[in-house]
């Protein structure tokens, strides 16, 4: 098929379907799941049942699907899978229009599930424990809810957030998510309610357990986090002994600076709220949390995103 016809049928720039074909290459892709065996996947992928049923209405062969399509499902598979191992960001193929309808609003979906199996067989392979790779695994279904309660504006970050975790590049290990990386471990704080701090603690202690033995050729002397959680300026707003302040408490901040691409005041909004087109005046109050968010905005004020460690 013509990249360029492709591009044009698809809705999205050629240069992000040229990418995708260069990346992709004549790699191999990897194969759905059979459809008997979706509803039974999804459920322990933790799916909400909105998003179960438009995703099986959607599947791939049905009469939704168009050539255009099934070329750039199996090449955006073979793109994430031929990174197996891999631990950066990874945009799996350009933003698609997602009005057009099921198949097009849950196409990456299809590309995760189409490399569950991969990825299940990378985690036996060094011997991580089914349940560390289903909880892992399941964080597709907390991203769809998300995703719904936001009208789909968070979609576009979450498809590349979840190519970390067909490529085992990322691990839910207690309250914390821990990203591979050069050095460090990246944290991340999944929505899954208070960030207590002995929570926390659990955690890194299974991280600092986890990797050595899993990845005992990776050598890691911190964790790093970047994140709004480590803005100083919540000092002003929250208790100290807040959960998060406690949490913020174990970095040792980098100098403060603007990094392309993150608007801090927008990660608030999208994770604070999960929203990022609700007028201020309008979001709740509910939280001190959110009390503090939205004083300092309406104040004039702009949050920051801050990248801090500790040692591993």
């Amino acid at each position: 098929m013509e990249l360029k016809e492709t591009a044009t049928l698809l809705g999205v720039p050629f240069e992000e379907l040229d990418r995708v074909h260069d990346l992709a290459g004549d790699r191999p892709s990897a194969p759905l799941p059979a459809f008997a065996e979706a509803p039974a996947l999804l459920e322990r992928l933790g799916v909400p049942a909105d998003d179960a049923a438009e995703i099986l209405a959607g599947w791939p062969g049905s009469p939704l699907w168009t050539p255009e399509l099934d070329w750039l499902l199996d090449r955006s598979i073979a793109l994430v899978r031929a990174d197996l191992g891999g631990f950066e960001w990874l945009p799996p193929g350009p933003e698609l229009p997602r009005e057009r309808g099921p198949a097009w609003r849950y196409f990456y979906v299809y590309v995760y599930l189409a490399l569950v199996g991969v990825v299940r067989g990378y985690h036996r392979e060094r011997g991580i424990a089914d349940s560390d790779s289903g909880r892992t695994l399941a964080d597709l279904g907390r991203n769809l809810a998300i995703d719904r309660r936001m009208g789909g504006e968070g979609w576009p970050v979450m498809q590349s957030w979840l190519t970390l975790h067909v490529r085992g590049g990322v691990y839910q290990l207690g309250r914390l998510q821990h990203q591979r990386g050069a050095t460090a471990i990246s944290l991340h704080v999944p929505d899954e309610g208070p960030l207590a701090p002995e929570e926390v603690d659990i955690s890194l202690d299974a991280a600092r357990a986890f990797f050595p033995l899993h990845f005992p050729d990776e050598h890691y002397t911190a964790f790093s986090c970047g994140s709004w959680l480590l803005d100083p300026q919540l000092l002003d707003h929250l208790p100290a002994d807040s959960n998060i302040i406690r949490f913020q408490r174990r970095f040792e901040l980098e100098p403060h600076e603007e990094l392309e691409g993150i608007d801090a005041d927008v990660e608030v909004l999208r994770f604070v709220f999960r929203t990022l087109t609700t007028p201020l005046d309008r979001l709740p109050r509910r939280t001190s949390l959110q009390r503090a968010v939205l004083d300092h905005l309406e104040a004039g004020h702009h949050w920051q995103w801050r990248v801090g460690k500790f040692s591993f």
